[in-house]
């Protein structure tokens, strides 16, 4: 059997929110447990365009606290930032104690789209390959957690993808022009991918692969297994008591006519 997930097998949507929410339950207890401990967290996501990094990363920060856990995706460098070492306007956005960070996108760029479209030279791109995985053993002996996820989607799904973001007023924004030409660009990328696997798939930094044809199955998946490698625990939290409400001691609210309100756009729903 194909290991993609054919469409007649894609998750439910019941049993998929009951176990998104249990493991989103989890992650909260994941959050506490780095706060308290001082624990430093990266998560990366990469894969093709349009293979789900964005929804799962929704689903993984939807009610975790943006003090502790943030998105870190970044925008073209800069004309100063590209005359910098390359690693480093991604190490301003590595975590502090007490923190978790998820890279939409992440120093990987160099080993993919920049490679494919010719945006690095080739002495950029080896020289990358070859500091990469020192980089990352750097960070790791440094004490942070490191997970590498590539979110992997067919040729098929990618381009049903594309035509729904097109058609889709909501999506639109979504589908790019570098999206466009990644179409004409799937081989290359393809052995971009293997390139970059060969040199960073490490033992102590390896990439964990999510089949993301189905997206539900993919978000469940990941969430696990991100969870299963990390040793946290359940922090019982402080015990907290709401204090009676103080009787009144003769304040006056202003008149109302003095402020501006919204207007009750809702009223016209009813």
């Amino acid at each position: 059997m194909d290991q993609r997930t054919a469409k007649s097998e894609r998750l439910e949507r019941k049993p998929y929110e009951r176990e998104l929410l249990r493991l989103q339950q989890e992650l909260v207890k994941l959050q506490e447990w780095v706060r308290v401990e001082g624990a430093r967290v990266v998560v990366i996501f990469e894969g093709r365009d349009a293979a789900g990094k964005g929804g799962a990363i929704k689903r993984v920060t939807e009610y975790l606290n943006p003090r502790i856990a943030r998105v870190a995706a970044l925008p073209t460098p800069t004309e100063r930032q590209k005359t910098q070492w390359y690693f480093q306007r991604y190490v301003e956005h590595l975590p502090a104690a007490g923190e978790i960070v998820l890279f939409d996108r992440s120093w990987y760029n160099r080993a993919g789209v920049e490679r494919v479209m010719g945006f690095c030279t080739d002495e950029e791109y080896w020289q990358f390959m070859r500091q990469c995985p020192t980089f990352e053993q750097m960070l790791i002996e440094a004490g942070i957690l490191l997970r590498k996820y590539w979110f992997s989607v067919s040729d098929t799904e990618q381009q049903r993808r594309f035509q729904e973001r097109l058609e889709d007023p909501m999506k639109r924004w979504k589908l790019s022009p570098m999206d466009v030409q990644s179409i004409n660009h799937w081989e290359d990328y393809s052995r971009a991918k293997d390139e970059m696997f060969l040199h960073t798939d490490t033992p102590e930094s390896p990439w964990h692969v999510v089949e993301s044809d189905d997206k539900r199955r993919a978000r469940i998946n990941m969430i696990a297994h991100l969870l299963s490698t990390v040793p946290y625990h359940e922090i019982t939290p402080p015990r907290i008591e709401l204090p009676p409400r103080p009787a009144p001691r003769g304040y006056q609210r202003p008149p109302r006519d003095l402020q501006k309100y919204v207007p009750d756009h809702a009223a016209r729903l009813e």
